[in-house]
């Protein structure tokens, strides 16, 4: 997602000094670029824009020390991080793996919402509503239960492009995302009864135990880390037999990591002890990418598990 955040500085001279700093990155100066940010940040010393755009442009450089130091002042400048400079430190090895902080999430979101749609399906060729279909008409198939649901939650519903794909299937649907502009979006489409802005588990929470049929989540919990409690929310709200279903990118070795994406990569061994640690059942997991990034698919696994 190609979006620079600015947070202006409330000082001309250093918001001009980043927008010359940005140009020059722009051009491929990387060094000029630098000395423009750090004159901007030795202006205004909380200017997290600045900080952050610094510690990228290190990072470029490959001045690891120096990239740290400035996401850090990035991150400590603005609290609700909306940049990510957590998640750059944590990608540097600083720090333990840990969610991502709501702020970047929304501000990311809420910027990307009038070409989230354009950018994924004609740019990424994204797929992931139509992959969590199949694996949806495939698992009930499976159990020998029909595949119609009176009340399904849309996680991380975005623009409403799952609920579009399930439209036919679902008497009911509850959208629940953390950016206002994608709400704003899904609203939109007439397709949903309920709307919540909040986080995943959040949202979850709030929904009575034994009250859904059907839980999706198309590429929302790759901002996701450990996914533990999610899926123990998921158990708690679905009824029995009710099924929870999502995308997710993975990778070869074990747990969880944060990848070059910024986004969180699962193993599949990992999404099995947590399904069964939740207490669902007839979890399945089959290789499926969503969608292509530098021309290749990106890896990853579609699953689905019962009450």
């Amino acid at each position: 997602m190609a979006i620079t955040l600015f947070l202006s500085s409330g000082n001309l001279i250093a918001d001009r000094r980043y927008d010359f700093g940005r140009d020059l990155q722009l051009r491929g100066d990387l060094n000029g670029a630098a000395d423009l940010m750090t004159q901007a940040a030795e202006l205004e010393p909380n200017f997290a824009s600045a900080w952050f755009s610094l510690g990228d442009l290190r990072e470029q450089l490959g001045e690891r020390d120096a990239a740290i130091i400035a996401y850090r002042r990035a991150r400590d400048a603005d609290p609700d991080d909306r940049h990510g400079a957590k998640l750059r430190l944590m990608r540097l090895g600083e720090g333990t793996l840990s969610e991502m902080p709501p702020g970047y999430v929304r501000a990311l979101f809420d910027q990307y919402a009038p070409k989230f749609e354009k950018t994924l399906l004609s740019d990424l060729d994204y797929c992931g509503p139509e992959i969590l279909l199949k694996a949806v008409l495939v698992a009930r198939h499976a159990a020998k239960r029909p595949a119609h649901f009176k009340r399904a939650l849309d996680l991380g519903c975005g623009t409403g492009l799952a609920a579009r794909q399930f439209a036919s299937l679902a008497d009911e649907f509850i959208g629940i995302d953390l950016s206002a502009g994608m709400i704003g979006r899904a609203r939109a489409t007439g397709l949903y009864a309920r709307l919540d802005v909040a986080d995943m588990l959040k949202g979850l929470r709030a929904e009575p135990a034994d009250s859904t049929d059907l839980i999706l989540a198309a590429d929302a919990v790759v901002y996701v880390g450990d996914l533990a409690p999610l899926m123990a929310e998921a158990a708690r709200v679905l009824k029995a037999h009710g099924l929870v279903a999502f995308t997710v990118e993975t990778h070869d070795g074990e747990g969880f990591i944060l990848g070059p994406s910024l986004r969180y990569a699962h193993s599949a061994e990992y999404l099995r002890k947590t399904i069964s640690a939740a207490k669902l059942k007839d979890c399945a997991i089959a290789p499926a990418s969503t969608r292509i990034e530098a021309g290749d698919p990106v890896p990853g696994l579609v699953v689905t598990a019962t009450k």
